[in-house]
């Protein structure tokens, strides 16, 4: 296939992996969600009502107060974590892991889903995600599929050039992480991949929960450790006992000194403070938040804001215009210290909202009213 070709394909997805090295942005945008200074102590449920049951495979998140956003002392912590400000959640329901192959498998039996990366591509929905005047590929290369990694053969000394290690792959999706060659055989406990933030919306919508805000869920990554660096603690020396991320050169070679080279099973490694496993690595994990370069600035100063919901909308100058992207959280097994460092609660990236990738996936949250019979 004709490298130049299969970039014109691929850019819709490409542009929104808004990479692992921050840039610099000037732009005088702004969104807040809320302009009133609160004090600066906020009440918030912390205690789980006794009459309401804890559902299966969730864990009660006790709510609280916290700095959201780069911790003090972080060195790899990048432009869009700051600057830090305060916020108070109240106390929700969230799964113990990523949603797996199994389950996701089971919401599709049931209602017969067929996620974006499974759907006919519509060229007029498409380029407009495109620059202007971007020609329109072959019928035979413009399939339904996703983005897969592939590992360089060599060193790379533009880690800005995303398009070195990730593949437009025909029939790639939650069946096929792999491509089309692959199957889920032996992978029921992994995290379900290839998944656009409409088909994890639709799964919440089946299974009566929603995604979490990125606020909920980088308290919950926390597990009670306010002010540490990684949800474990300060020690960046056990990373590889407590996620699974890419240790070597990257994108070149991957010594699996964690264990795994690609995904790992869901509970591979410790959980955290609050009983959640792989809020570090493994594979990136939805919010509904929009993503807005400017939002954090916007809510210095403004005292704790309680239970924020993130920008009223999307901007980001380092893509194309037209391109809504929502903010993802968590790392992967991709993320390296040269690279994207993202194995951090504060980390934080951008994903478009019809993109799926081999290494993002998604947990739901409840909130009390949720579950009430």
């Amino acid at each position: 296939m004709n490298i130049n070709t299969k970039k014109n394909l691929i850019g819709f997805t490409l542009v929104c992996l808004f990479g692992c090295k921050d840039k610099e942005t000037n732009s005088s945008t702004n969104s807040k969600t809320d302009e009133t200074s609160q004090p600066q102590k906020v009440e918030v449920l912390t205690e789980k009502l006794d009459e309401i049951e804890t559902p299966e495979g969730m864990v009660w998140i006790p709510g609280g107060q916290f700095s959201q956003g780069a911790v003090a002392g972080d060195e790899m912590a990048m432009k869009h974590e700051n600057p830090n400000h305060k916020v108070a959640v109240d106390g929700f329901f969230m799964d113990k892991t990523e949603v797996t192959n199994a389950e996701f498998r089971e919401f599709v039996e049931s209602t017969g889903y067929v996620t974006v990366a499974e759907r006919e591509i519509e060229w007029e929905e498409m380029k407009k995600q495109l620059p202007a005047g971007t020609p329109k590929p072959h019928d035979s290369i413009l399939q339904p599929g996703s983005l897969i990694f592939k590992k360089t053969k060599s060193s790379v000394p533009n880690l800005y050039d995303y398009s070195q290690w990730w593949e437009w792959k025909i029939g790639a999706s939650w069946k096929h992480p792999e491509g089309p060659d692959s199957n889920l055989e032996g992978k029921d406990d992994f995290p379900v991949v290839h998944i656009a933030y409409e088909d994890a919306q639709a799964y919440c919508e089946w299974a009566g929960r929603r995604l979490p805000t990125e606020a909920e869920w980088e308290w919950a990554a926390k597990g009670g450790l306010e002010d540490a660096i990684f949800s474990w603690g300060n020690d960046k020396e056990v990373l590889a006992e407590r996620a699974n991320t890419w240790e070597g050169e990257f994108p070149t070679e991957n010594t699996q000194a964690d264990g795994f080279e690609n995904k790992a099973p869901v509970k591979s490694y410790p959980p955290n403070g609050y009983g959640l496993f792989d809020m570090a690595g493994n594979v990136w994990e939805f919010t509904s938040d929009w993503y807005n370069t400017n939002y954090y600035q916007s809510q210095s100063g403004e005292g704790v804001t309680k239970n924020p919901a993130g920008a009223s909308e999307s901007y980001n100058p380092n893509n194309h215009p037209y391109m809504k992207e929502k903010v993802i959280k968590g790392g992967s097994y991709l993320c390296h210290a040269s690279y994207c460092a993202s194995f951090r609660p504060s980390a934080r990236m951008a994903n478009s909202l019809d993109s799926s990738q081999e290494h993002l996936g998604f947990r739901t949250v409840a909130v009390p009213e949720m579950v009430k019979e």
